[in-house]
């Protein structure tokens, strides 16, 4: 039986890695997909791979219009509106915090907070009637630990999941669930930050990261998706207001023991 059947969901970000892993795991399991990105090619690149059961919106979720305008597509497309993945972020430029132009700070967190906080308040309405779940992208590792350079997006990444406490109590009333899902580091072209197309640097940088890694291997898409559509599910029916970690026990051990370059996954 498929989880999401008769359902529809909403992903920003979704043409990204991480978005599209969620959006294809949440297709297979018969939801209806909205796939939102600023880069609306890659969009629909996604939405074409999943089939007919998924469009594509450009969306700019630090626009009230944008997020109002995805919602709505949503709601024309498919009746209804029962699962949200607020997953666009960015993770910031390097710069200590003393030479940080405050630019990088607001685009930062207008990214990975307004558009997070925008999302959500264009989605709610359309999910009163029926409840359903809201998962937040943005309450990664750099949650727990601290990482030179990385002001903003840490900042970000700690609000995150007091933003999913806050929202679990206000939109317990009306049945919404509300969850982050934190990511350690995860095998994507934005977790390797290194200028080189060699395949066997790839591979050697992230097989140093999994030496650092308790369970000793480096996340993969398909582990964010999976915990993402669990969340989304009735099998976490009774789980609200909670920021799950996906990192292996990464967490557990300082990132000052990650290999150079190294930076939280998006």
């Amino acid at each position: 039986m498929k989880r999401f059947a008769g359902k529809a969901a909403l992903i920003t970000g979704g043409a990204g890695v991480l978005g599209r892993g969620c959006a294809l795991r949440l297709a297979a399991e018969g939801a209806g997909v909205v796939i939102a990105d600023l880069h609306e090619g890659g969009a629909q690149a996604v939405a074409a791979e999943i089939g007919g059961e998924a469009i594509a919106v450009r969306a700019d979720v630090t626009s009230p219009e944008d997020c109002q305008a995805m919602v709505l597509a949503a709601l024309e497309r498919f009746g209804r509106l029962d699962v949200v993945f607020a997953n666009a972020g960015v993770g910031g430029e390097k710069v200590e915090f003393l030479h940080m132009p405050m630019e990088e700070w607001d685009r930062v967190m207008g990214v990975n907070l307004r558009g997070l906080a925008l999302t959500c308040k264009a989605a709610v309405p359309a999910m009163i009637d029926a409840g359903g779940s809201i998962v937040l992208m943005g309450s990664s590792t750099g949650g727990w630990d601290s990482i030179l350079g990385a002001g903003p997006y840490m900042t970000s990444k700690e609000a995150v999941k007091a933003m999913a406490r806050n929202l679990a109590l206000e939109l317990a009333r009306y049945r919404i669930r509300v969850n982050a899902v934190c990511p350690g580091i995860i095998e994507t072209p934005l977790s390797f930050r290194q200028a080189s197309d060699d395949p066997a640097a790839w591979e050697r940088f992230f097989a140093r990261f999994a030496e650092r890694i308790p369970l000793r291997r480096v996340g993969q898409p398909e582990d964010v998706a999976a915990t993402v559509a669990f969340l989304a599910s009735d099998d976490a029916r009774h789980i609200t207001g909670a920021s799950l970690l996906i990192d292996g026990g990464q967490t557990l051990q300082s990132w000052s023991n990650a290999p150079d370059g190294a930076y939280p996954s998006e």
